[in-house]
């Protein structure tokens, strides 16, 4: 049962991986179209892309605490 909770909490890895992926492209594409404001787009993008990874960090430290600690005990 503790592996399905390891995993689980990897799994925001996976999803913030795809998300800056995203968020990325998503960028490039605005300064492509819009080359004057790649200032402000970075800018923002590089705010969201701390908060992805901040999620993906918390999802790793859980998954760690949970293989070398192990869930709390109900009783």
């Amino acid at each position: 049962m503790n592996y399905i909770g390891i995993a689980l909490s990897l799994l925001s890895c996976v999803v913030a991986a795809i998300a800056m992926g995203f968020a990325v492209g998503k960028a490039m594409d605005a300064i492509a179209r819009q080359p004057e404001s790649a200032g402000k787009i970075n800018s923002t993008l590089l705010l969201g892309l701390a908060l992805i990874e901040s999620t993906a960090i918390y999802g790793f430290v859980i998954a760690l605490i949970l293989i070398f600690v192990g869930p709390a005990s109900g009783g």
